[in-house]
C-alpha cells in the first residue's frame, strides 16, 4: 500500500484525506497547529491517521516509501516540511489538483481578486436550475475532494479559485476559466510583488486549448495589461461596462447583453436581482458562461431574476430608525471595499479594519471624501487608516468589538444614513475568520 501525507487538517485537507483512503492509500494528516473538532471527528470517524501541534510523525513518514504529498493552499511552498518532502524528490500538490487528477467532470474555473464568490455562486444557480449534474466546490463550502470521496463525481463543477489554490496547480485544465478582475490583494504572500500575485491568476490558463473558453473583464487595467502579449489559445470572451465585444457580453442603454457563437440573450438591467456595477459585472461574467453550456435563455434570465447574492457579501442586515445596516465582511482587500462604497447612495458610517495585507488606502479616498461621515476602525492596529483618512473624515473611533462597533455607528448615523462593515482587511486579529466577523456584526445589529 503506498504512502500519502496530508500536510494541513482543514477543510481540504481532510476531504483530501478522505479521497486517498478512498483510493486505497495509506494516509497520515499532519497539522503544524492544532486541528479544529469538527476535523478531528471526521478523521476519527473515517479511521485516518493524524497529528496535530507539530510534524515528528510526518518527518519520519517521509522517508517510508511516501508517494504523494498533498498540501492545504493555506500551507506556502516555503514550509520547512514541504521542502523536504520536494528535496527527497516527492510530488507535492493540492487538494484542488488531487481532486482533477480524480474526476471526469468539466471544470468551470473562476477566480478575480473580487466577485468570484458571486460569480461562482450564480453559474452554480443557472446549472442547477438547468437541472445539470453539477457541484460546487473550491473555495467555496466542502471540498472538492472530499465530495468525490463521499458523494461521487458530476458531470461539470463549478469552482471557486483563490490564488493560494491556483499556486498548487499542475495537470489542472478548466473548460471554462473566469478572471472576474485583479487587483492587489495577498502581496505579504508573493514578497510584497503585484506581478508575482498577477501571475497566480493567470494559472487558471494553465494547460487550456482551442476547445476550451476564457471568460474575462476587459475594462480592468491589470488584466489587461497581463494578457497584453499573451498567447491564449482558449476562446476568448470578454465582458465590459464600457466597450460592445462581438462576442462576450455588454451594457449598453440599460440592457444586459449577452452573445456567445450565433446564441445570443438580452434582458433589462433592471430585472437583474444583484445592484451595483460590480454585481452587473459578476452576472455578466456568470451569463456568459452558462451560454458556453448552451443553458437556455429563459433559465438564465429566471436565474439572474431570482439569485439572492451570497451572505457577508454587501448583505442588508435590517432598517433601524431609517438607518441601512450592511454586512460586507468579506470585504478583505481595498478594491473589494471600493465597490462597496461605489454602490452605497447615502452618507456612510463605514466600519473598517482588521489584519492589514499591505494595503494601499489611497484609491479610497475619492469615495471616502464623497461619501463618508464616520469610521469606525475595528481591529488592533489601525495608525495605517487614520494616517489614510484623518484629514478628510471628520470622526474616526476605534474598536475591538462588533458589538461595540455596531454600538458606537449607531450612536453615529442618523436616518438616511448606511453603517457599512466592509473592512477592506483581513480578519484574524479579532475574529476566527470573516464568517465570524460578519455574524458577529449581524447579531450586534439584530440586538439593538
Amino acid at each position: 500500500m503506498k504512502n500519502v501525507l496530508i500536510i494541513g487538517a482543514g477543510e481540504s485537507g481532510v476531504g483530501a484525506a478522505l479521497l486517498a483512503q478512498k483510493l486505497g492509500y495509506n494516509v497520515l494528516v499532519s497539522d503544524f497547529s492544532a486541528i479544529k473538532d469538527k476535523y478531528r471527528l471526521r478523521l476519527d470517524k473515517a479511521r485516518i491517521s493524524f497529528e496535530e501541534k507539530g510534524h515528528s510523525r510526518a518527518e519520519r513518514f517521509i522517508d517510508n516509501d511516501l508517494h504523494l504529498v498533498i498540501k492545504s493552499p493555506g500551507v506556502p511552498s516555503t514550509a520547512a516540511l514541504v521542502k523536504s518532502c520536494v528535496a527527497k524528490g516527492v510530488e507535492v500538490i493540492d487538494e484542488i489538483e488531487f481532486a482533477f487528477r480524480n474526476s471526469k467532470g468539466k471544470s468551470i474555473a473562476i477566480t478575480g481578486s473580487n466577485g468570484k464568490t458571486t460569480t461562482t455562486s450564480l453559474v452554480y444557480h443557472i446549472l442547477k436550475k438547468a437541472g445539470l449534474d453539477v457541484g460546487l466546490a473550491g473555495n467555496i463550502g466542502a471540498s472538492w475532494a472530499g465530495q468525490l470521496a463521499e458523494s461521487g463525481d458530476k458531470d461539470y463543477w463549478v469552482l471557486e479559485l483563490s490564488s493560494f489554490q491556483l499556486d498548487g496547480l499542475i495537470d489542472f485544465k478548466a473548460y471554462i476559466s473566469v478572471i472576474t478582475n485583479i487587483s492587489p490583494d495577498h502581496l505579504d504572500r508573493y514578497e510584497g510583488r503585484l506581478e508575482n500575485y498577477i501571475a497566480s491568476k493567470l494559472r487558471v490558463l494553465n494547460n487550456q486549448n482551442a476547445n476550451d473558453y476564457f471568460v474575462f473583464n476587459i475594462d480592468d487595467k491589470l488584466l489587461a495589461e497581463a494578457l497584453s502579449g499573451r498567447n491564449i489559445p482558449s476562446k476568448n470572451l470578454p465582458f465590459s461596462l464600457q466597450d460592445t465585444p462581438n462576442e462576450g457580453a455588454f451594457i449598453k442603454d440599460n440592457q444586459f447583453n449577452v452573445t456567445v457563437g450565433n446564441k445570443s440573450i438580452s434582458m433589462s438591467v433592471f430585472d437583474v436581482s444583484l445592484k451595483g456595477k460590480h454585481n452587473a459585472q459578476n452576472a455578466m461574467a456568470a451569463a456568459i458562461a452558462s451560454r458556453v453550456l448552451d443553458i437556455r435563455k429563459e433559465v438564465i434570465r429566471e436565474s439572474l431574476q431570482d439569485f439572492e447574492g451570497i451572505e457577508h457579501r454587501l448583505e442588508n442586515v435590517a432598517t433601524i430608525n431609517g438607518v441601512d445596516y450592511i454586512n460586507d465582511s468579506k470585504a478583505t482587500n481595498v478594491n473589494s471595499t471600493w465597490w462597496a462604497l461605489e454602490s452605497c447612495n447615502k452618507p456612510v458610517v463605514w466600519i473598517a479594519g482588521g489584519v492589514d495585507k499591505g494595503n494601499d488606502y489611497t484609491e479610497l479616498l475619492p469615495m471616502v471624501r464623497e461619501k463618508v461621515k464616520a469610521i469606525i476602525c475595528l481591529g488592533n492596529e489601525n495608525q495605517k487608516i487614520k494616517d489614510a483618512f484623518e484629514a478628510d473624515v471628520p470622526v474616526i473611533i476605534e474598536c475591538n468589538r462588533a458589538d461595540q462597533a455596531v454600538s458606537v455607528a449607531y450612536s453615529l448615523a442618523t436616518k438616511g444614513d448606511m453603517v457599512l462593515l466592509s473592512p477592506a482587511c483581513a480578519s484574524f486579529d479579532l475574529f476566527k475568520d470573516y464568517q465570524d466577523r460578519g455574524t458577529q456584526f449581524k447579531n450586534a445589529v439584530k440586538a439593538l
